[in-house]
Formats: structure tokens, sequence, C-alpha cells
């Protein structure tokens, strides 16, 4: 299938974009609810920026997002602590946070995530990326780490979560192959 990456004006998609991540993520629609709030005020931050992944037909099958990090931004000062229990708050400065990324369930392992966030990052003028993903082995961790992600703290609660995320940084530009 051939897909097209680019630009994504997510404000716009929005609920399309929460469709992907509510399969993926296995969201409920409070909890959509709730996303949808965040992602439309995370868009408005300095330098927020987003990519699709869409089909011929013009279905969005995977998004990413991020921005450059602020230590005021809420999940900065959340893991904050944890990154100085590691001697790892450095990596908040000059960093370029991958927000959400995320795949339909029917396009996974198909280097869709891969090349959504080597394409994001490759723009950023950050020297360096953060993000958290739940803190268990997984695909999404395993896609990272090859990317070259290394894990700055685990065990990481944030308030409204249930299970534990563990935070992970690279230099950029990411680990291609």
């Amino acid at each position: 299938m051939d897909l097209v990456i680019g630009p994504l004006d997510l404000a716009a998609h929005v609920d399309e974009a929460l469709s992907v991540q509510a399969l993926a993520f296995g969201l409920g629609p409070e909890e959509v609810a709730v996303r949808r709030q965040i992602v439309q005020r995370h868009m408005q931050y300095p330098g927020a920026r987003a990519l699709g992944a869409t089909t011929a037909r013009g279905h969005l099958v995977g998004f990413v997002y991020g921005m450059p990090n602020s230590r005021g931004h809420w999940w900065s000062t959340v893991v904050e602590p944890y990154l100085r229990a590691g001697r790892n708050e450095y990596w908040l400065d000059d960093s370029f946070v991958i927000t959400e990324l995320h795949v339909h369930p029917d396009h996974q392992n198909r280097g869709i995530g891969r090349r959504l966030i080597t394409t994001i990052t490759d723009a950023a003028d950050e020297p360096r990326s953060i993000l958290s993903a739940i803190d268990v082995e997984s695909p999404a961790r395993g896609l990272y780490h090859s990317l070259g992600y290394i894990d700055l703290a685990r065990q990481v609660h944030f308030p409204s979560a249930a299970k534990p995320y563990a935070v992970m940084g690279a230099p950029l530009p990411l680990r291609r192959g």
C-alpha cells in the first residue's frame, strides 16, 4: 500500500487522529474526549507540529506529533524528578518531545511508525528527542530502542495513568536501520 507521510493539520483532523489512537491504544470515549482537549491545546504551543500517514484514498492510518520541550509543560514537570534521580534531567533541555505516535492496528509492523518518527525528528532543531512509553517490553519500545532511544527513567507514574511509563531519549538524528 502506498502511503504519503506529510504535514498534518492535527487541530482540523483531531477526531480522525484520535480514532486511530483509540484503536491503537485501547481508549474509551471518555479518554478520547480528554485527549481531544489536550491535543487542541498542544497544537497551539510554539514549534508544535504533526505528521500523518495517509492512504491514496486519503484515510489517516497513523500520526505523530511533538514539540520542543519546555520545563513548564505538564509532562516535563512530572518526569523531571524521575530524571533527576538518575542525573538525566538535562535531557529536558534542548529536546524535541514526541508527544504521541500511533498507527492503526491494521497497518502496524509495516514501518509506518518508523517513518513518522524519523521524519518528524529529522526536521527538529534540537540535538535530542525524548518521549514516554508504557514501561513494558512492547513493539513500540522495541522500535524506539532500534532508533537509538535509551531508558532515562523507568517506573514513571503519571497521575492519570494506571500503568507506569519509561522515559526514553535519543540523540538526533535517529539511528537508521
